[in-house]
């Protein structure tokens, strides 16, 4: 079978080395092809840096870098035009952790600037790349929009719509490039799969299915205590009403605790639901359900382990995401992925790179590989090649205005089902939704979770 491949190349050079402003808005000077990992064989970031000056890179800072942050931040460290130029971070080890890794990869030191919001001050900053806690991911996004800078946003976009809402207003006010870190967008096979589906390699799709799975340990009852002398906690919780510090919020469990995280829909489902949102081509649901809870153990833990989530379309379609945070049965062989039914036949795509079409006797008909190792279950960094397209659409579209592989709105409508699935779930009804605008009509239980509360001086605004 066909494996498909994709080797992005830079554009030619440019006759005169451009200015730092001119720069912005043209090709890079002399950069050669990319590979997948970001460099050509034989060349290492530091290289690059001797062959480009750093006037010729987009420069970055890092918002959060204990886990995922650290991944990114050595993705984009390995990118031959772009410099880390400051990393900020609440815990100081992480933050150290982080300036020794990329200065290792690029040769270069990046300052520690330990809250975020001096680097964005920095006049020769482009871009912000948020990979703090959810509950910063929006208020941080809107606060470099406003000092000018490009954002790079994990996912998901937001914490609560009214959150994604304000992302989509501001990038439309400030006119920068915001990009959700939802990365299977870029996966050339992935893509290549979803549009096979758009262009009827199934037929008419009709219902999508998506999953996640996993064998996550109980959290305990955590214990109250004086947050270390590592951690400016008060910044950690930001725009968060202040909760006392326990010693198992930080640093991943907060994903389940509804004051800072948003469950495991936001946390993984987001990927999925995006990819059934994309393959079915539609934007906002009409119907909304969904059943869970925390069935498996007896802890701290507030967001549901296990959930499913049940959503409607206009155009006579529908999917589903199962989430299963602490039993790690496989659906059709995978840890985590979508698949497609339509009325001649069923497109699946697994935690990688790939894809199988089956028709409607069950029979594999088509499959596109992908040699590049996965690891779906890989909180920190499942795919770093891979996730290097992303990285560089996100930087054409900086320099050149190329179109975004997932622009802030597209980021905000496919967040939205997931917090959707939650609103459904944690007010207790079906909720019907204005397939034109993704607000919840006539549900004043459920309307009350649009929005959250935040610590006071803290509300993000546009």
């Amino acid at each position: 079978m066909p494996q498909h491949t994709h080797n992005p190349t830079e554009p030619n050079a440019v006759a005169q080395q451009p200015s730092r402003r001119t720069f912005m808005g043209q090709a890079l000077a002399g950069t050669a092809a990319l590979t997948l990992g970001g460099i050509l064989p034989g060349f290492s970031p530091k290289s690059y840096a001797r062959i480009q000056g750093a006037n010729d890179r987009i420069q970055v800072g890092m918002m959060g870098v204990n886990s995922r942050g650290l991944a990114l931040a050595s993705n984009f460290a390995l990118q031959p035009n772009c410099q880390v130029r400051s990393v900020s971070d609440v815990d100081t080890r992480a933050a150290d952790k982080c300036i020794a890794a990329v200065e290792k990869l690029a040769g270069a030191k990046p300052q520690v600037v330990p809250d975020f919001r001096k680097a964005l001050e920095d006049k020769d900053l482009d871009a912000l790349i948020v990979a703090a806690p959810d509950h910063w991911h929006a208020p941080a996004a809107l606060l470099a929009s406003k000092a000018g800078k490009h954002v790079y946003l994990e996912k998901p976009c937001s914490h609560n719509p009214h959150e994604g809402e304000l992302l989509v207003a501001a990038q439309k006010k400030y006119k920068n490039v915001i990009q959700m870190g939802n990365q299977r967008r870029s996966w050339p096979n992935v893509a290549a799969g979803v549009m096979a589906v758009r262009d009827g390699i199934i037929g008419r799709p009709y219902f999508a299915k998506g999953w996640y799975t996993n064998n996550r340990p109980s959290i305990g009852t955590g214990k109250a205590s004086a947050a270390p002398s590592w951690l400016n906690y008060d910044l950690w919780q930001g725009p968060a009403p202040r909760q006392a510090f326990k010693d198992n919020i930080l640093h991943y469990n907060w994903h389940w605790f509804w004051n800072w995280g948003t469950g495991e829909s936001l946390n993984n489902g987001t990927h999925m639901l995006d990819l059934m949102r994309w393959g079915l081509n539609v934007d906002y649901p009409t119907r909304v359900t969904s059943t869970g809870g925390r069935y498996r153990y007896q802890d701290d833990w507030e967001t549901p382990d296990t959930q499913v989530i049940s959503l409607e379309f206009a155009n006579n379609t529908g999917m589903t995401w199962e989430g299963r945070s602490c039993n790690g049965r496989t659906v059709e062989g995978s840890s985590v992925g979508v698949i497609f039914y339509g009325d001649k036949g069923a497109l699946q795509i697994d935690g990688g790179n790939a894809y199988k079409v089956y028709d409607l006797d069950n029979n594999l008909v088509k499959e596109v590989k992908n040699d590049l190792a996965i690891n779906a279950r890989d909180r920190m960094n499942p795919s770093q090649a891979l996730d290097a397209l992303h990285i560089q659409n996100f930087f054409d579209a900086i320099r050149k205005g190329a179109a975004l592989n997932s622009d802030i709105l597209s980021g905000h409508q496919s967040t939205l089902l997931c917090q959707l699935g939650n609103i459904a779930l944690r007010s207790g009804s079906t909720l019907d939704v204005d397939p034109a605008t993704g607000r919840i009509k006539n549900n004043k239980a459920a309307e009350r979770f649009w929005k959250r509360e935040y610590q006071r001086g803290w509300e993000p605004t546009v």
